[in-house]
């Protein structure tokens, strides 16, 4: 709790003012209450809700208030949804943020997805006022055209995953990309006190998107446009208890995190569990960017082998 505040407060004292987190974030909104209820007025707060039925909804959105310390969210956001909520659907979930918007428990209504198709929906349905959705440089077409959508319909665009799981690790190239969109706004995941510090850097000295990180962008794009888990864990939890989300990219991560941890014993046992894989194709039929899953876990562990082997050098 204490590094949280200490990240929180340096974050503010910053100039940082928009904050984004959902009820199914651990205690991540009890942190934010704690951390800004004297300044609650100074900053902006997006949350979440994955309720399915109108009363976890209200039921949702009071914790939150009450973990929040606040009488109002500024975005109310449906988390992942899978469909395109809209007034007389027979779920009554749009009505109710109608009405939490009309009882001033809201402000904005909003929307999470991971799904493009979903997203494109909510988009072109008028009803809501921001979108968050998965957009990095190493984004498709199809997100490019899902953030021109949300300008012309005058929407904000929240962008989750702007560092694509861990697999981008030039902040500078990442932040450069974002800066050509002037209807986004990136949340970056910040988890330690040295990331923060070099995103506030940037707020006094913003990269700019130079030739030469046009070319770093291109080449990256390259190299990593396809296939590859990006590490959100909704098709968790696994039947077999593989943590599908690290090593259905591990390796990804073997050569653009190269450390000594990847293959520790602890990761190798993880990788080990790959082994009881019963093809049940839960995780490919949960997988927002419809991967085969089961065959990317096939081939990270071969990989991973070869590795542990001596047989590639990812260093």
């Amino acid at each position: 709790m204490d590094t949280a505040m200490k990240i929180l407060h340096k974050a503010y004292d910053g100039g940082i003012r928009f904050f984004d987190t959902a009820r199914a974030y651990s205690d991540s909104e009890e942190k934010l209450g704690q951390a800004f209820e004297k300044v609650r007025d100074q900053i902006f707060i997006a949350t979440k809700t994955a309720a399915k039925t109108p009363k976890d909804f209200w039921e949702h959105l009071e914790t939150s208030l009450r973990n929040l310390k606040t009488d109002y969210i500024d975005i109310y956001q449906f988390h992942n949804t899978d469909i395109c909520y809209a007034p007389n659907d027979g779920t009554n979930m749009y009505e109710c943020m109608l009405e939490a918007k009309r009882q001033g428990k809201i402000r904005h209504i909003g929307v999470t997805c991971h799904k493009i198709g979903v997203a494109m929906k909510c988009v072109e349905s008028g009803l809501y006022e921001t979108m968050q959705f998965p957009f990095s440089y190493l984004s498709s077409d199809k997100e490019l055209a899902l953030v021109k959508k949300c300008k012309e319909k005058n929407m904000g665009f929240i962008a989750m995953k702007g560092l694509a799981g861990g697999l981008i690790n030039n902040a500078q190239a990442a932040y450069a990309f974002m800066s050509q969109f002037d209807n986004v706004l990136p949340i970056w995941g910040i988890q330690r006190e040295t990331e923060l510090d070099e995103w506030l850097s940037f707020m006094e000295d913003a990269p700019q998107l130079t030739e030469e990180l046009q070319g770093f962008i291109q080449k990256e794009k390259t190299a990593l446009t396809g296939d590859f888990c990006r590490g959100c864990g909704y098709c968790m939890p696994c039947p077999a208890g593989i943590e599908i989300n690290t090593c259905a990219r591990m390796s990804l991560m073997l050569r653009r995190a190269p450390t000594a941890n990847w293959l520790s014993l602890a990761n190798q046992e993880k990788m080990r569990k790959i082994e009881d894989c019963f093809n049940c194709g839960a995780c490919k039929l949960k997988c927002p960017y419809e991967l085969n899953t089961p065959e990317l876990l096939k081939k990270n562990y071969a990989d991973y082998k070869k590795v542990l082997a001596g047989e590639i050098d990812v260093k």
